[in-house]
Order: structure tokens, then sequence, then C-alpha cells
């Protein structure tokens, strides 16, 4: 079992695979569990050796050989040569030596993409040197001087290292990359050989992000008895790190012997890796190997992770060219691809990302979260909504100027998020195919006049109004005042909101949008002030001047509108009101 969990420190980074069986002992359990590392980790190039057959009569070797083709049959190593050989008479090992040789000169090169990344399995001090870590090279290139992060597990903290010196294959070299195994000399003001574990990482800045949960794609060994089931713990081995944790079935109870399945891995401790790094599972106990999988995503939602839309987004990323797996994600979501994460998650450099940005004529969006590439289907899906709401719109009530922002999204069945209708409407006002009317947005076709009675009435009405100032008078003081019937004046004012001329805060009292605005911008105020603390009715309304009264009306219609979002008795700011009002 030791000897198991040392060689997948190092065993997911290899192209070849030599399967050594005694003679003497045939086929062990330990050669068992070793091919089906190989298989789970998708290794194909091998070869198998049956050693000390200076010990065994001949009629051994036949059977062993026998037990060897059971084994391997149906394998990633299946028909790979098998070598009978001595060490101590010599027998057969020219045979051997001479094939290793054919399969190291044909193995192709690895290429040399994305940024460095090397998984650390030994660390030690060299007098007048200093520290020095091995491993092997998983990505891209380090060159002597190059500035690297030393990712630990001890800690969790990135170290920032210069790379001294550096060996590959035993000799002194100025670069190492992938494919290689690599010893580093670094130094750095916080380094020291105490903190390094097998396990961490030395690796670009770019691609440093320890993660606690993962999606993947897991698949469970033939051998296994019973599936695996949800929740099932494990012991994840990812380049040298061995780390405890849970693995969630995605959209299905349990995963069956043989069988493979999107799956996402809840760790309790954070781990480096990113899209394609092979894993393997180890029981609880860590006696057996399970299942092995691949890295899909590093960013897995909050909430609906087996949600069936979440499991289609997941088998599109599946696809390893990256320009074929971002078009698949667009085609698959109407959310858009946050172009950092998914560049980082599969390891691109910024020349990668930048062909990405320029990919199928997107839509790049800038936002809080990071760049936001949004598929030219879905931007002309979006502009096709807002085109047939605001014709529904003027349909319904002609008299209305069009709707805001926040009543034009109400009107979605399934509204796009907040940064792509914003784009998309500014776009559309640039280029005049919709108009920006005050706070209302509609068609250039549409022309809500209202009658010369209304706009009579309206002139009086907004001459009171404004006086009030952020406290309008109710709509029965605006009646006595311009002695009208008040059931007149309420379904004349109800009419102007309709418009966008009022808005109708409650239902005996309606605000000009110039007055909403500066309640709106005083309660951002006291939430940028308040903090995580929020903001109460009673500050609103020392703040404001405007009455107990009035200032519960005001609140309540903003945590209606959106604005604010309502705790107890504290408020916090819910949507900038650029957002909600327009």
């Amino acid at each position: 079992e030791k000897f198991i969990k040392n060689m997948l420190a190092g065993v997911s980074a290899i192209d070849f695979a030599l399967l050594v069986v005694a003679a003497d002992d045939g086929v062990m359990p330990q050669t068992e569990e070793h091919l089906s590392i190989l298989n789970l980790l998708g290794i194909k190039r091998g070869g198998v050796a049956i050693t000390k057959i200076d010990r065994v009569p001949e009629e051994r070797i036949t059977v062993v050989k026998e037990e060897i083709d059971i084994l391997l049959a149906g394998s990633s190593l299946a028909d790979c040569p098998v070598f009978p050989v001595s060490g101590e008479l010599g027998t057969g090992i020219a045979h051997l030596g001479d094939y290793l040789e054919k399969m190291a000169r044909s193995n192709e090169e690895q290429a040399v993409e994305g940024n460095f990344r090397l998984s650390i399995d030994r660390a030690f001090n060299i007098t007048g040197a200093g520290l020095v870590v091995t491993g092997a090279v998983f990505s891209g290139q380090v060159t002597v001087g190059d500035h690297l992060i030393l990712a630990t597990q001890l800690d969790q903290q990135q170290k920032n290292a210069r790379v001294r010196g550096l060996r590959t294959s035993d000799r002194e070299a100025s670069t190492g990359q992938t494919g290689e195994r690599c010893a580093i000399n670094i130094t750095g003001p916080e380094i020291n050989l105490s903190q390094v574990r097998r396990g961490d990482w030395l690796l670009g800045q770019s691609v440093h992000r320890p993660i606690k949960k993962f999606d993947a794609r897991v698949k469970v060994l033939e051998s296994e008895t019973r599936p695996l089931a949800h929740w099932t713990p494990v012991h994840v081995h990812l380049g040298a790190a061995d780390i405890t944790g849970r693995i969630a079935v995605l959209g299905k109870k349990n995963i069956s012997s043989g069988q493979d399945e999107l799956a996402q891995l809840v760790l309790d401790a954070p781990i480096g890796a990113l899209f394609g790094d092979r894993f393997i599972l180890r029981d609880q106990s860590a006696q057996r190997t399970i299942a092995g999988g691949a890295v899909i995503d590093l960013y897995p939602p909050h909430r609906g992770r087996a949600r069936p839309h979440r499991l289609e987004i997941l088998r599109a990323m599946e696809q390893p060219d990256a320009k074929a797996a971002l078009s698949a994600v667009l085609a698959s979501t109407n959310d858009g691809v946050n172009l950092p994460q998914f560049s980082q998650t599969r390891n691109l450099t910024d020349e990668v990302t930048e062909e990405l940005r320029e990919h199928d004529n997107n839509f790049s969006l800038p936002s809080e979260e990071g760049e936001l590439i949004i598929s030219r289907r879905r931007w002309n899906e979006v502009k096709e909504m807002v085109l047939q709401a605001l014709t529904n719109w003027h349909k319904k009530e002609p008299e209305s100027v069009g709707p805001n922002d926040n009543s034009l999204r109400n009107t979605f069945k399934d509204p796009p998020r907040n940064l792509l209708l914003n784009s998309v409407l500014a776009s559309m006002i640039e280029q005049k195919i919709i108009i920006r009317d005050g706070i209302s947005i509609r068609l250039p076709s549409h022309n809500a006049r209202p009658s010369e009675t209304d706009l009579a009435l309206w002139k009086d009405v907004a001459t009171i109004l404004e006086a009030g100032g952020i406290r309008p008078p109710r709509v029965r003081e605006v009646a006595e005042e311009l002695k009208v019937d008040p059931k007149r004046l309420e379904s004349f004012m109800k009419r102007c909101a309709r418009q966008g001329r009022l808005m109708p805060v409650a239902p005996n009292r309606f605000f000009p949008p110039e007055a909403v605005e500066k309640l709106a911008k005083i309660v951002e105020e006291l939430c940028a002030n308040g903090g995580d603390d929020g903001f109460t009715a009673a500050t609103f309304k020392n703040r404001t001047g405007i009455g107990r009264n009035v200032a519960i009306e005001v609140l309540e219609y903003f945590d209606t509108a959106g604005l604010t979002r309502r705790k107890g008795n504290i408020r916090h700011l819910r949507k900038p009101a650029s957002e909600v009002f327009g």
C-alpha cells in the first residue's frame, strides 16, 4: 500500500510504462492495481518484463505469460510485447534495452504549451546552493532567472521564488519543459526546506489557484464489485498530492463498475489542479484503487451543480481543443463565458487567450467578475427579445412612452443577465434601433401623445409635485389645490406613471423621477457608508427629513422595485439604482 502511494506521486506524468512480473511469484495484487492505475490514467505505451527466469523451469515462464495475456486483455497495454529476462544471467536484457531505446527515440515530444507547472515530489538542501525541488513538468517551460510561485500545502501560502539553476536528465540545463523531470534550485525570502512537502507546486503566477472542489469525469474500475455511491469518502491523488475528500456524483446516485459519469470532488484541503489533469481515487482507508478521472472545471457554481443545464455545459467543456470547447459552451449557455476563468482553468497563455477573444466574432463585455464572452447568437437573440417586448408594450399601453429598464426586464420569461441586457440596450440606443426617452425606452415609430386636456393638467400637477421636492404631496392634497375630483386626478396620475412621467411610490402618492433618483442616491450612500451593517428606516428618515410614514412608503417601494433587500429592520443594496430605474 505504501509503495502504491509512492508510485502514484510520479505516474501521472509518464508516457511509457514497463510492467514488471517476477517469474516465481507471477501476477500479484500489486501488479493488477498498477495496471488498473495505468488504465485510468490512459497510458497506452509500454511493455512487460518477466524477471527472475533463471529461478524457474521453462514451463513456469509459459504459465506466467498466459497470466499476463489474461491480465492485459482489454487494457490500455493490450498487445504490448513481453520480455523474459534474468538480471543474474543477463538473459534478455539486451533485447529489452533495445526496445526501450527504440520507444524512447520514437516518443513524440510533448508540445510546450501553457504556463509552467512542476509537481514537487522531493525537496532537499545542497550546501552552497540552497533549496532544490524535483518533480515532473506538467506544462510550459522554465528558464534560469524566471520568477515563479511556490504553492505549499503546509500553510496554504504562495511564496515568490526565483530559479537559480536547474538540471534535466541529471545534467545542468538552462531550460526545462513539458514532459521532462527537473531538479530546480530556487531561492526566495520566505522559502525554506521545512515548508516544502510532496504534492506542492512550483508554477507561474497566472495559474496559481488552489481549489477545494472541482468538476470532473470519473470512471470506476470494472473490478469494483459495488457502484461508487454519492458522497463516498476518497483519497484523491493528483500530481504528487494525496488529499482526502468526497465524491459528489452529478445527475445520478452512483457510478456503476466500469462506467464513467460526471462528478464533483469536494476536498478537505486545497489542491492545485487544471483542466485535463488526471487523478486517481483510492478508498477511505487508502488500501485499494477504486476509480480515476480527469479535471474539467475549477469554477463550479455555488448552487445547482447537478442541474441538466450545468451537466450540458460540462460535457461541452470536455472538448480538448480550447476554441472548440468555447464555441460548444457558448452554444450551451445563455449567460456567456468568463474568459479569465476559462483561460486559467485550461492553462492558456495570453496569446492563446487573445485568439479566443476574437474567435467567431463573439462579443466581449467587461464585468466585475472578469471579461465575459457572449456569442453572436445570444446577442442577436436578446436584441429580438427587446424589440418584441417593446412592440407588445406599445400595443398594450399605447398612451405610455414605454417601459423603464426594470419593467422591460420583468416582461421576459427568462431574463438575460443585467450586464448583457444593459450592453444590448446601449448598443441598440447608439444605433437608434430604440430610443431612450427620459427613464423610458421606446421604438422610434412609437409616439405616446397625451390629449390636450391631459397636457394642460400635467403642467399644473408637475408644478405642484416639483415644489414638493423629495416629499411630494398626496393625490388628495394635489386635487384640493387644483380643485379637481380626486378620483379623476388619481386616474390621470396613473396614466402619467404608465407614460414614465411619474413613479407610483404608494397608492396615494406619486413621485417625479427626479425625486426618486435623489432618494435612490441617498440609499446608495447609506449602504456604502454602512457596509455589511446596512441601514435602518430611521437612518433613512433622518437623512432625508421626509417623515416616518413617507420614508416607510419609499423604502417599501425600493424593496419591491429591487433596489434594496430587507432583512428584519436592516436594508442592503440589491442592485445599483441605474440598473433598477434606468
